[in-house]
């Protein structure tokens, strides 16, 4: 079934469905309309304010009827923000009791013949019910008024106001209901004295503006962009853009610096401006305050706000760890893998007194605050992560590391291995020789003389995963910090006849540095015990690599960060009314908002990433580095991401083929892709019947162009942009925008618990170098005695494990009003029925896909997806219910 979009609550007694009141006699046939969360669907006419005989169709307007005023019906339903100031609530309330308190002007959309100017407003006030949140204003409005196309609200409390609907009835018909869907914070006027404007459901390219409500048109999104000065305040709705400049707080301490994102130097994409001032010692940074500002309606709803509180990001997580501390008993590392079981098994107790400590722990991480059966005692214990449910040794074996790297939380960096020999790019006389000791010598006698490494690279049977030249600049740096260390590393893979990879070797490397030469090496699984832990060791360092790779780029660079460009861009430039504004809506849901609270407390210095993962505070500075480098537009796009990478091929017809059939990823990814284009090309095709279309559409035109000059203004000038200049075109750049948003997301993010939670698995720091590295005695000595705790100690410390294990069964979590891509549509897209159509058909299709991934991971054939205790690939699956499900596309990023 269709959802309607929440927060949009359906009237039954009124068939309260959206509705603009624009139509002439011919457009007032009933149409079927949406489908609400239960029973069938809901009709309706459109109707425009004129005579009773013209909303019915009977006839036109006349001479006698054009001085008649028709009594039209506004209903307002609304809700007030919570607020502790008794003051204003108790002006709130005198000024709901006396009348005063929501202010309508109904905008005609046409110009009044004899001055050629806009009709005057029809204003009235809406009063208070006995039905709470509900405000109900009559007002008489000329039959010769037109259609209505805007609503212009004035809130007079001291409090601002989210309305959902705005409903206008027309001489009391309840088959004329008319909802303006506005789902929106409306500010108090003692705040900012402006009226908010409502536009009509339809949908309107700028040049079909109907004449009466253009100039508001044009007025709402310079009101939208601001005038670039002053520091934000919470009620506002202003979208500009400033760079990646409060990641630090270097007044409060001045190990707190980081370097300024985005500019010349460290290229980045452009977050949303607060305008705070800057810090005294670093006029550059920007001030860290409690609340970050982001525009008003970007901020979580009210389910979502309880179910993922700012407390738990921005300061939760922090007094967890302070409560948890006397519970650790200050060990350092894990013993041995019992006691990390034992996070699962039997829990951490909690103090029996409860108290403080015990309410901090349940209110951040709720999902693992567990109470002892039959007694009055907590325990802080984790859920067992879905592929230790599976198979508690499955992340031990070298089969499973590989499948990973094609239907694990990171299915992004593998890639096609076309040139041998592997050489670095980097400057030698810096970094020391370019050549890797993965040899021919050392591949060929992995792959037991199966063929030769130029056989295998022509048969395209070699892959590998690469994080050499990327990290080795950052090697030296890392091992300054306190427990931490770092390689460049690269994986050398073998597609098996199965269809499954191999892991052939891995290869080390420290780059030189003025007191010690370069050293590198090459492992492999070896047939002997010591070989074998040093191959374990060499794949736990990689792990992390992976790890720290998949958070900040996969996930937080190419997700989190690329789209708040869009967003602000989508907000500056297109109308609320535009049919792409109205596309991509759903897709920007509540992102802006995760994004200041992941600067908050996630990102920033000395946050959860620093704390926890390998890089430290160099991590947001690499994503930087990354993003220079290597983000591009165009390879964003699936298809292209696959082609760029080596997995996919296009052939002749244009269809493409994956180099590994069995890759859940991308064979998933790329059924999601092929729905969202076709889509997105049918609701295209609707609004814009030529290419003509497209280059004339002002609104449009602005909106690419501020995306790539503003938003990605380091990128500006590169060449691979595409050009919005035709259908096609526009198609394939909306079609990017709403993957990234949805399935891409997904895929890096809801699994994180299935496979991180187990930290072994994906550790997200190794402390300790491999002993080979320097050859110490006591090292050496103390690794081939006891080489498991030498693992032990070289994986994430207690509090370093635990705090990534809540903050991911948090992220991986979906919110219980979670909307699902082709499950919720827009009140725009049922409004007309081709859209309506095509959004049917949309989910219809979503359905049968997630059949199909179905019957993929039944298939024995598939042994990516299918076999004795491996986690069915189902990350790309749309649909899941809340909680930790490790399935479910949201159309946004959310979480």
């Amino acid at each position: 079934m269709i959802h309607l979009k929440q927060p949009l609550v359906l009237s039954a007694q009124s068939g309260n469905v959206a509705s603009p009141l624009f139509a002439t006699a011919a457009a007032a046939s009933s149409q079927q309309r949406r489908a609400p969360r239960a029973g069938g669907p809901v009709r309706t006419r459109r109707i425009s304010c004129v005579s009773t005989e013209e909303a019915t169709g009977v006839s036109t307007t006349s001479v006698t009827t054009k001085g008649r005023n028709l009594t039209v019906t506004a209903t307002v339903t609304a809700q007030a923000a919570r607020t502790s100031m008794y003051i204003s609530r108790g002006l709130d309330d005198l000024g709901d009791l006396f009348g005063k308190t929501l202010l309508l002007e109904l905008v005609s959309s046409e110009l009044d013949p004899s001055t050629g100017r806009e009709r005057e407003r029809v204003k009235g006030f809406a009063h208070m019910t006995l039905k709470e949140g509900t405000y109900e204003a009559k007002m008489s409005v000329p039959a010769s008024f037109g259609p209505v196309g805007a609503v212009l609200l004035e809130n007079e409390h001291h409090r601002e106001m989210f309305i959902k609907d705005i409903q206008l009835v027309t001489g009391g018909d309840e088959s004329t209901a008319v909802t303006f869907d506005v789902a929106s914070w409306v500010h108090s006027k003692f705040d900012n004295p402006e009226p908010r404007v409502f536009f009509a459901v339809r949908s309107y390219l700028p040049s079909q503006t109907p004449p009466g409500i253009e100039a508001l048109r044009k007025k709402e999104l310079e009101t939208l962009r601001g005038d670039g000065q002053g520091e934000r305040k919470v009620h506002e709705r202003v979208y500009d853009y400033d760079t990646y400049n409060d990641l630090g707080d270097p007044d409060k301490n001045v190990q707190h610096r980081r370097p300024v994102l985005g500019g010349k130097e460290r290229p980045y994409p452009r977050r949303c401006r607060t305008g705070r001032p800057r810090t005294t010692f670093d006029p550059e940074t920007e001030k860290r305050s409690s609340s970050v500002y982001v525009p008003r309606d970007e901020q979580f709803s009210g389910i979502k706000g309880l179910t993922f509180s700012a407390t738990t990001l921005r300061s939760g997580l922090h007094a967890v760890l302070p409560a948890l501390a006397p519970l650790l008993n200050n060990s350092e590392h894990f013993p041995h893998f019992p006691s990390i079981d034992a996070l699962y098994d039997d829990g951490i107790p909690l103090p029996v007194d409860g108290g403080a400590s015990l309410n901090i722990i349940r209110d951040v991480i709720p999902r693992v605050v567990k109470m002892v059966e039959n007694t009055t005692e907590h325990v802080l214990r984790f859920e067992v992560p879905h592929m230790v449910q599976r198979d508690r040794f499955s992340w031990f074996r070298d089969e499973e590391f590989a499948r990973q790297t094609l239907a694990g939380c990171n299915p992004l960096s593998i890639r096609l291995l076309t040139e041998f020999p592997i050489v670095s790019k980097l400057d030698p006389a810096v970094y020391g020789p370019p050549e890797s000791a993965l040899t021919r010598e050392v591949l060929e006698k992995m792959m037991n003389g199966v063929m030769t490494v130029d056989e295998a690279l022509e048969s395209k049977r070699l892959f590998m995963l690469d994080y050499h030249d990327v990290f080795l600049p950052y090697v030296h740096k890392v091992r300054e910090l306190p427990e931490r260390t770092l390689y460049g590393s690269r994986t050398v893979f073998f597609l098996s006849d199965e269809g499954t990879l191999m892991p052939l070797a891995i290869e080390l490397t420290r780059p030189q540095s003025p007191t010690k030469p370069q050293w590198k090496r090459a492992f492999t699984s070896g047939n002997d015990a010591t070989e074998s832990w040093l191959w374990k060791l060499a794949k736990a360092h990689v792990l992390s690599h992976d790890t720290g790779y998949h958070q900040l780029i996969s996930h937080w660079l190419r997700t989190h960060a690329c789209v708040e460009p869009y967003i602000i861009a989508t907000n500056r430039q297109l109308s609320r009314m535009h049919p792409v504004y109205r596309l991509l809506h759903p897709h920007f849901r509540y992102t802006m908002e995760i994004n200041a609270l992941a600067r908050e407390a996630l990102v920033n210095a000395d946050g959860i990433i620093e704390d926890a993962f390998w890089p430290g505070k160099y991590s947001i500075e690499l994503s930087s580095v990354v993003y220079g480098a290597t983000w591009r537009f165009n390879t964003e796009a699936l298809p292209e991401d696959l082609v760029s990478r080596g997995l996919a091929m296009r052939k002749e017809d244009g269809e493409l083929e994956l180099t590994i059939k069995d890759y859940p990823y991308g064979n998933d990814g790329l059924q999601i892709w092929n729905c969202i284009e076709q889509w997105a090309t049918d609701y295209v095709n609707f609004y814009y019947k030529s290419d003509e279309d497209v280059r004339g559409d002002e609104e449009l035109q602005a909106w690419w162009e501020e995306v790539r000059t503003k938003g990605h203004a380091d990128k500006k000038d590169e060449p691979w942009w595409p050009v919005c200049d035709s259908r096609d075109s526009l198609v394939q750049i909306l079609n990017t925008i709403m993957w990234v948003t949805s399935g891409h997301h997904a895929a890096v993010n809801f699994g994180q618990y299935h496979y991180a939670g187990y930290f072994p698995n994906r550790p997200t720091v190794v402390r300790m170098n491999i002993p080979v590295e320097e050859n110490r005695e006591d090292e050496m000595k103390k690794f081939m005695a006891r080489p498991e705790e030498v693992l032990l100690q070289s994986l994430p410390s207690q509090m370093q494990a635990i705090k990534v294990m809540a903050t991911l069964d948090i992220l991986s979590a979906h919110s219980p009003d979670e909307e699902y891509m082709g499950e919720y549509g827009e009140p725009a897209w049922l409004d007309e029925p081709m859209v309506k159509a095509a959004f049917e058909k949309f989910s219809g299709r979503l359905k049968e896909v997630e059949g199909s991934m179905d019957e993929q991971n039944n298939n024995p054939e598939n042994k990516n997806r299918c076999g004795a205790g491996i986690v069915p690939y189902e990350l790309l699956k749309p649909f899941s219910k809340p909680g930790v499900t490790g399935r479910g596309i949201p159309y946004s990023i959310s979480i």
